[in-house]
């Protein structure tokens, strides 16, 4: 994937989408050279002579909708052209505009308009993230997935993402924050059971258990985001638990040793760890995670896998 192909050059990366498009480095790998120099015209390529971009974020394409598509290209044509890059003679690569490919093959056709770029792997990656981004009906953790993406595999800064795709720092970690929740919670997004504010509201409960048992009240009682919020407030107002008779009779020296080596634990895990002793030494650590990917973090950081 992009990973294993660094691009040595950046100047072409950085002003959006458009510029992406518009962009040609100087130095290109063998399979590019025979793309010619970006212009507007518009060329006609066989369908047959085109690959599916490997990097395409979207995986699953409603099917009723991309036939609704069809239709309407049989009826309009094809009204905005597909980007694709040349790998080699007769030998093109998608960049963007597959939901078009894919509908045109359905409608029976042989050929298809067609905006020639130079682009490489990483390049190809970014254009085809951002572009999937842009679009209307991409539910919130679909985004987020997006935006994680295009930090880790485009090696982008939260600021350089905010300008790619024309938000701010602060909606961007929003979105990014929505990968910490858990598993269950996830798919509940994906699968629009529950909405952007819902989760954004079930961010702010640390117990993974609370914020499960709010998920589910939410989801068979159609809860509204207001309710939902007001739920999470409610439960965070709560006095905390009062401290075993064990631990508050410890001397306040020992206290403050369990407490500097809680502090480290944290420290050391990226995340809130519990602490227990009584006076006989005996008690307990607990390490919360968040999902499936804090718990391997975790057992990374333990060496057990």
């Amino acid at each position: 994937m992009a990973n294993n192909n660094p691009i040595k050059k950046k100047s072409a990366l950085g002003r959006g989408l458009g510029a992406l498009l518009e962009d040609s480095p100087k130095k290109v790998r063998t399979t590019e050279a025979l793309t010619p120099p970006p212009s507007a015209s518009i060329n006609e390529i066989l369908l047959e002579d085109i690959q599916v971009n490997p990097f395409q974020p979207r995986i699953h394409f409603d099917k009723e909708a991309l036939e609704e598509l069809s239709e309407s290209i049989k009826v309009q044509g094809i009204i905005q052209p597909i980007t694709v890059r040349r790998l080699g003679d007769s030998e093109y690569q998608l960049i963007s505009g597959e939901r078009r490919f894919q509908a045109s093959k359905m409608a029976g056709f042989t050929k298809i308009p067609a905006y020639i770029r130079t682009a490489n792997d990483q390049q190809m990656l970014e254009m085809a993230l951002i572009e999937n981004i842009q679009r209307e009906n991409l539910n919130a953790l679909e985004i987020a997935q997006s935006y994680q993406r295009l930090l880790t595999e485009c090696d982008l800064k939260q600021e350089q993402l905010g300008d790619r795709v024309g938000k701010n720092r602060t909606t961007v970690n929003n979105y990014l924050r929505l990968l910490k929740l858990p598993p269950d919670i996830q798919a509940g997004i994906r699968d629009q059971k529950i909405s952007m504010g819902h989760a954004r509201a079930l961010i702010n409960v640390e117990d993974v258990d609370k914020q499960l048992a709010i998920f589910k009240k939410t989801v068979e009682e159609e809860l509204s985001v207001r309710k939902v919020e007001a739920l999470v407030k409610e439960l965070n107002n709560e006095p905390e638990e009062k401290p075993q008779a064990s631990q508050s009779s410890l001397d306040p020296l020992k206290k403050y040793e369990i407490g500097k080596l809680q502090q480290k634990l944290a420290s050391h895990f990226g995340s809130k760890v519990m602490l227990k002793a009584d006076h006989k030494d005996k008690g307990e650590i607990k390490i919360p995670f968040r999902s499936a990917d804090d718990l391997n973090r975790i057992l990374e950081i333990l060496e057990i896998i």
